[in-house]
């Protein structure tokens, strides 16, 4: 009898537990909630870019409403690149070039590459992959409705449990991998804005229309 009346506990537990699991959607509904809640913070994260022969690009990203700065390092070099919306400098530290021109349409954006985790559920099939104690693991597979060329046909997203705030992105588009990592909130206005007095020893190449 103590038996059978262990057995009929554990059952409603597990019934009751399982009111409380959310759906892939849920959770990428709340992660898109949290992400506009800390929108006009700015956001950080880590970006890296696999191509084919030439390897790994890693960056660091910082975007603050217009304003990004961007930190890269490829085969030992490193560039540095600022952009207010109207105005773009890149810094070479190999050269000690600082480039300076008209900031172009595509690189001023609100959140830069952080729109990828928004408006997933809307061009793709959701499901958990795999979970822990602290993340989703989600996998995104690009919907038959979905008719952008450029959206890749998948991705993997790993939510924070507690934060709901997201961990990582992959995707791979046209033979390049994308990884979009340690995603944090806070940005600082100095960490975006562009001060010429720390590079005064760098030979200028001025490239704005006149």
């Amino acid at each position: 009898m103590k038996m059978k009346k262990i057995t009929t506990i554990l059952a409603t537990l597990a019934l009751a537990l399982s009111a409380f699991a959310q759906t892939p959607e849920e959770i990428i509904s709340r992660m898109e909630e949290e992400m506009d809640k800390h929108e006009s913070e700015g956001v950080i994260m880590n970006v890296d870019i696999k191509i084919p022969i030439l390897g790994t690009i890693s960056s660091r990203t910082w975007t603050l409403g217009d304003k990004m700065r961007m930190e890269a390092k490829s085969m030992g070099k490193t560039i540095i690149n600022w952009d207010d919306g109207t105005t773009s400098w890149t810094y070479n530290a190999d050269k000690n070039e600082l480039e300076i021109e008209d900031s172009k349409p595509s690189s001023s954006s609100d959140e830069g590459d952080a729109e990828m985790f928004k408006g997933v559920t809307d061009g793709y099939d959701v499901s958990i992959k795999k979970e822990t104690d602290d993340a989703w693991y989600i996998h995104c597979k690009k919907s038959k409705t979905n008719k952008e060329k450029d959206d890749p046909k998948n991705m993997d997203i790993v939510v924070a449990k507690g934060t709901y705030f997201p961990k990582s992105l992959s995707a791979k588009m046209s033979g390049v991998t994308l990884t979009m990592r340690d995603v944090v909130f806070g940005v600082k206005e100095e960490d975006v804005t562009f001060d010429q007095s720390k590079y005064s020893g760098a030979t200028i190449v001025d490239k704005r229309a006149k």
